[in-house]
């Protein structure tokens, strides 16, 4: 079993209650289900920060796709989809 940390968290009293059910709905602990929760949202953010920090990057370092050149590829593919969905 891998190695774990407590913490103590606040959530509103209509929270709790959720998850109380939903932990009773799914036999998990309302920690199994938190820790899951919080693994996920961190995941999901850092993801976020991470492609920030390369689009910042690519900035600094010239890496640009000019809107208008942007804005025609993403036409063309949105066409492209709608033309197969069509057929």
């Amino acid at each position: 079993m891998s190695q774990t940390s407590t913490m103590t968290i606040r959530v509103t009293p209509e929270t709790k209650a959720r998850l109380d059910q939903l932990a009773q709905d799914t036999r998990r602990s309302r920690a199994f289900l938190a820790g899951e929760a919080v693994a996920h949202y961190v995941a999901r953010e850092q993801a976020i920060i991470d492609g920030i920090k390369r689009g910042l990057n690519d900035v600094s370092i010239g890496k640009l796709v000019p809107h208008d050149a942007a804005m025609e590829e993403l036409t063309d593919a949105v066409e492209e989809v709608a033309s197969t969905a069509r057929a």
